[in-house]
Parts: C-alpha cells; sequence; structure tokens
C-alpha cells in the first residue's frame, strides 16, 4: 500500500504547475481532468479539483493493491469500523477513522478510467 495524500484546490492547473516548479513530474490524469497524479522520489502527491471550501485541505490516503473488501476484513478484526467501499470516477474508496478519530481514505484505483 503506498501513501498518497490528497490537496484539494480550486486551481488544479495552477497547484500542478506549482508542484511540478519543486520536482514532482506529472503522472496519471483522470479522464475529466479533476485528479492528477505527481509522482516523486519519496511517493506520490494526487492533486483533487474542489469546491472553494475545500481549497487547502489536505487528507491522508492510501492506494490500495488489494481488494477494499481485504482491507476493510482487516481492520473490523482491529476493531476498526470502516464505512462500506463506493464507486468513484477513479475506481473505488473507502473511509475509515483511526484512532484519534481522523479520516483517512483507502482507494483502489482503476488505471482504465485514466487518459
Amino acid at each position: 500500500m503506498r501513501v498518497m495524500p490528497i490537496r484539494y484546490t480550486r486551481d488544479a492547473e495552477a497547484l500542478t504547475r506549482f508542484y511540478r516548479a519543486l520536482g514532482l513530474e506529472l503522472g496519471p490524469v483522470s479522464r475529466p481532468g479533476g485528479w492528477l497524479e505527481l509522482p516523486g522520489d519519496g511517493g506520490v502527491l494526487a492533486i483533487h479539483r474542489s469546491t472553494a471550501e475545500d481549497a487547502g485541505r489536505c487528507e491522508l490516503a492510501f492506494a490500495a493493491d488489494e481488494p477494499l473488501d481485504d482491507v476493510a476484513e482487516r481492520l473490523r478484526a482491529a476493531g476498526f469500523a470502516p464505512e462500506p467501499p463506493v464507486d468513484e470516477a477513479f475506481g473505488h474508496s473507502m473511509r475509515v477513522q483511526d484512532p484519534d478519530g481522523v479520516w483517512v481514505q483507502i482507494n483502489l484505483y482503476d488505471r482504465q478510467l485514466y487518459t
């Protein structure tokens, strides 16, 4: 599982230019263009086009390499209660609260949905 912080923004193009100037490369982009991935040596930064109230927010996410039902089963066995997986434009997603009550997102990407 890869760690993937998600940075929400109203201006995905400007934010992408900024992080590319820092040295990140442009990776996969969703077909509608509201989701971009910028891989670097230490991981991947995801940029998500969003509304004004979400702009500037950063969320901790993980990219799963196994079915989300398997991840959910392990979480439940450890005493945590994940929300059910949902369909997303990029594949599937599931959220769960960590012990401090912070929401964490686990994503399973379907690369056939990307350009």
